[in-house]
């Protein structure tokens, strides 16, 4: 089968397109997830501390923690992930800090993105983008 230099670009193109496709179709997802989240409340930046690697050389195991002072609840997502929602930590009254550690798989390089719901009914928000060199979702 011979293909002229137009039908070479045209399908090459029509690929470039369907590979792009998915990336705002699991931003969206994760909005989604946020203004579930917060009941569509608005959500100030800042007021949530993020520690992530800038750079994981394994998307499998991606050491995270995350704290906010007042905080009665915080969602991680992965918004990169076919499933963005990685986990939400609830604290009590009894709780002696609101902060958590954990580990996560990231599909690539992606953004991770923290909501915490304070005590008072408000909601804060920080993002840090970690690149990742092998994939951990099978990429």
């Amino acid at each position: 089968m011979d293909f002229t230099r137009r039908e070479t670009l045209a399908i090459g193109a029509a690929a470039a397109a369907v590979t792009a496709l998915p990336m705002p179709a699991m931003a969206s997802l994760a909005d989604d997830m946020i203004a579930e989240f917060t009941g569509g409340a608005d959500v100030a930046d800042g007021g949530v501390d993020l520690d992530a690697p800038e750079i994981a050389e394994n998307g499998n195991t991606v050491p995270i923690e995350v704290s906010a002072e007042g905080a009665s609840a915080i969602m991680v997502l992965a918004a990169g992930n076919p499933t963005p929602g990685v986990a939400t930590f609830n604290f009590g009254p009894g709780a002696g800090a609101q902060r958590a550690k954990t580990r996560i798989r990231l599909a690539g390089t992606q953004d991770v993105i923290a909501v915490a719901k304070m005590a008072d009914g408000s909601f804060a928000k920080t993002q840090k983008t970690v690149k990742v060199t092998i994939g951990g979702c099978g990429g």
